[in-house]
């Protein structure tokens, strides 16, 4: 489903938002190069291409491993009731936990899906029973533990 007031991504936006995916760091002139373009209107494309949202924001993608976050888990939380505000401070909460790299509210058997990366098995426990078990209204916290991470992508294909 398309967003209201954007317009449509034509086949030179789709390469590009694919090129800038890949590597964001290449200059307007490799881009254009690639694109058998001149310099100005890929610019322009770009320029177009963030102020209409499609580009959210550059990032750069580091390894967890090196910089020795060394456990990646994914846990799911069930709240014990679901009104409003127990679910806003939920949500205002995980934002301020560190560990947290991703938050789903899933529709399921489950309330939240989190992706949390810590240094080891150590620093989980004292992440739930310090962190995530302090706040309000958690029922049940479930922890799958990562052993291989088969694919990880920050890119989102473009084409249909």
């Amino acid at each position: 489903m398309v967003e209201k007031n954007t317009v449509q991504l034509d086949e030179l936006d789709r390469q590009l938002l694919e090129l800038l995916q890949t590597n964001a760091k290449r200059t307007i002139k490799e881009m254009a190069e690639q694109l058998h373009l001149s310099t100005t209107p890929v610019f322009e494309r770009i320029k177009r291409l963030e102020k209409e949202g499609y580009i959210d924001r550059y990032v750069a993608v580091l390894n967890r491993k090196k910089v020795g976050l060394g456990l990646l888990v994914m846990c799911d939380v069930s709240l014990k009731e679901h009104n409003l505000d127990y679910i806003q401070q939920f949500e205002t909460a995980v934002l301020q936990l560190k560990e947290v790299m991703e938050c789903y509210h899933i529709a399921g058997a489950f309330d939240y899906l989190l992706k949390v990366v810590v240094t080891d098995m150590d620093a989980y426990q004292r992440f739930v029973k310090e962190k995530l078990a302090t706040l309000d209204n958690i029922g049940r916290v479930q922890s799958y533990f990562v052993m291989t991470e088969v694919k990880s992508s920050t890119s989102i294909s473009v084409h249909p």
